[in-house]
């Protein structure tokens, strides 16, 4: 059993921040290439903006399968976010699915459009994070490894510190949350519980054939 611990006012934050994608992820039901129902559009719900990045990854410097150490990754930011300069934000960092990547899990959850239909609900606004971490051997495990390299370390060090010096995020393990589906599940059990200073609330998400 894992057992999400939070302060009463952070209990509280993320209980709203953590609908986007929870929602999100849970909407997804099978593997992560399954086609999914498409969320309804929600009328005057504002557009989010969508970067997509390459975050070093030192971690993985030297691994064995030769995999690239400049990973992709898909940054979502709230409709608010470029109009309001000086606000600062939480971050869901989200982690696809064995044979995944970062760009086809956009599809698979149906982001942004399930994220801007949240919001438009009255969700917090948030930041939400999916790094890759595709392999040549189709995934990673999110695993410390000298054959894929240490991922582990990749999504807790790497990832979080560029996200931190990048975006006006709220740079503390009270506004992080780290989210995964199948996989990615697996690797927010994993990096959760061996770093509760990095990240407060998890949401874990699994499918039948993940067993």
């Amino acid at each position: 059993m894992i057992k999400r611990i939070l302060s009463r006012e952070h209990a509280a934050k993320w209980r709203v921040a953590g609908i986007a994608i929870i929602m999100t992820l849970a909407a997804q039901g099978g593997l992560a290439q399954d086609a999914t129902e498409v969320p309804p559009v929600v009328p005057g719900a504002k557009p989010a903006w969508v970067e997509h990045i390459k975050i070093r990854g030192t971690s993985l410097e030297g691994n064995l399968g030769g995999d690239a150490v400049d990973r992709d990754a898909v940054v979502f930011l709230p409709p608010s976010y470029t109009k309001e300069k000086h606000r600062r934000y939480p971050v869901v960092y989200a982690l696809h699915g064995f044979t995944d990547k970062a760009e086809w899990f956009t599809h698979d959850i149906r982001a942004p459009q399930t994220m801007e239909g949240a919001w438009a609900k009255g969700s917090q606004e948030m930041i939400v994070v999916l790094p890759d971490s595709y392999t040549v051997y189709g995934g990673s495990m999110y695993s410390s490894s000298v054959t894929t390299g240490d991922y582990e370390k990749f999504i807790a060090h790497d990832v979080v510190a560029y996200i931190d010096a990048h975006y006006r995020t709220i740079p503390n393990r009270g506004s992080r949350g780290l989210a995964g589906h199948s996989m990615g599940g697996y690797g927010t059990a994993r990096i959760g519980m061996k770093h509760p200073d990095v990240f407060s609330s998890l949401y874990i998400g699994c499918s039948p054939l993940s067993f």
